[in-house]
């Protein structure tokens, strides 16, 4: 087989099974395999025949990961300029592992965990291998929010306590590391008690946590849809947010400091705040149809919100089961009923599958809540994988600092 780096795709974006096997170097069986499994997809052919036709980019990517294998450091040689833009590894972690469609939490598939275990189950289990290594605290342990600012957002509430308890909780730079996971706890919690105030209420730290949420925002729970999206959204390997919380927690900075750094980060429109733009594609579908509001949504962004992503090219596992679990339960809402006409919209126009920004703003809007909610939640449910990375930094003993490779003059 010619090196993928060298062969020349045609010029539509389908291939026919001959030249999809002759590109992978596998027999027509292997390729039906693939497809059945989701890692590439296949589309009806010519009509009046009974080919098949191959997504080309589907097909050169397994490809490429299949050489990588075979000759591990010409990957590595590869991907120098490209490392850090959805390129290779760049560190090694024990905590998630996306690959052939699938997301698993130190091995666990998370849409079963998602079905089966608390918020506080995979929290333990990120952060110390066990799902019972969730570390409640005492009552006389928990910090108080003292004079932090009012905030004016969400986001911002979570910000102001971070910041606050950063600098006054005499545990922050405990840097014990058997003291790391109750630390984590002690942050987590602080994060949901910071939701609380914002919104007028005492906090209630013995509650389970997708509870707390559901307090918080008046919202019944009894169907599971909050417990899931946090433990959907928990984890999702070295995204830019939990990379920048990672690389503070290697430089030495307290928890409390590390996952602030990271709450700034998951602020920009390709990461946090593209479910806020799912939100509105939502609200547009509401008032205009489906069509017209992905045409405008597509015109606007340069992109379509809540549709598409590079790690899953047969479609994000999070969204479906989410999108699943509100189309059950909450299915009667006029969020979810527009999630699903864009997602039946988009699907037949473009190809695009929903990722879970749709999803999350779709819960969101179930909910009643307003489009700043959805970072909320978003940071809520990702402050547990944040911290993973954080005590995993702290425990390998090395700073996290690249060295540029210059191209000035």
């Amino acid at each position: 087989m010619s090196s993928v780096d060298d062969c020349a795709l045609p010029a539509y974006n389908t291939l026919s099974t001959a030249e999809a096997v002759s590109l992978l170097g596998v027999k027509p069986a292997t390729l039906y395999a693939y497809v059945s499994r989701g890692l590439i997809r296949s589309e009806a052919g010519p009509e009046g025949s009974r080919q098949r036709r191959y997504h080309a980019a589907d097909v050169q990517a397994l490809a490429k990961r299949q050489l990588d294998r075979r000759d591990p450091e010409r990957a590595v040689q590869a991907a120098v300029g490209s490392a850090l833009q959805w390129g290779q590894p760049v560190l090694d972690s024990a905590l998630t592992r996306i690959a052939d469609g699938e997301l698993r939490y130190r091995g666990l598939d998370a849409l079963v965990l998602a079905e089966q275990a608390t918020v506080e189950e995979v929290a333990g289990l990120l952060w110390t291998g066990d799902q019972a290594g969730w570390a409640p605290l005492p009552l006389r342990g928990r910090l108080t929010l003292g004079s932090a600012a009012r905030a004016g957002a969400p986001a911002e509430a979570l910000a102001y306590a971070l910041a606050y308890a950063g600098a006054h909780d005499l545990t922050a730079h405990d840097t014990r590391p058997e003291a790391l996971p109750a630390q984590a706890a002690r942050v987590l919690s602080l994060l949901y008690a910071a939701l609380e105030r914002h919104e007028g209420l005492p906090a209630a730290p013995d509650l389970p946590l997708h509870a707390r949420i559901a307090r918080a925002w008046g919202a019944q729970e009894e169907d599971g849809v909050l417990r899931r999206a946090l433990i959907l959204l928990a984890d999702h390997e070295l995204n830019v947010s939990t990379f920048t919380g990672r690389v503070a927690a290697s430089g030495g900075a307290s928890l409390h400091h590390a996952v602030l750094a990271a709450l700034c980060a998951l602020q920009g429109p390709s990461h946090g705040l593209a479910a806020l733009d799912a939100y509105e594609l939502i609200e547009q579908a509401l008032r205009r149809g489906p069509a017209a509001a992905a045409r405008e949504a597509s015109r606007r962004h340069a992109r379509l919100p809540g549709f598409g992503h590079p790690l899953y090219p047969a479609g994000d596992p999070r969204a479906r089961a989410l999108l699943g679990a509100l189309r059950h339960h909450l299915g009667q809402t006029a969020g979810v009923q527009a999630a699903t006409r864009l997602e039946q919209t988009v699907g037949q126009e473009t190809g695009m599958t929903a990722n879970v920004d749709l999803a999350l703003a779709a819960l969101v809007h179930a909910l009643g809540r307003g489009p700043e909610d959805t970072l909320a939640l978003f940071a809520l449910a990702r402050a547990t994988g944040w911290l993973a990375h954080m005590i995993e930094a702290r425990l390998s003993g090395q700073m996290i600092r690249p060295r540029a490779r210059y191209v000035g003059p």
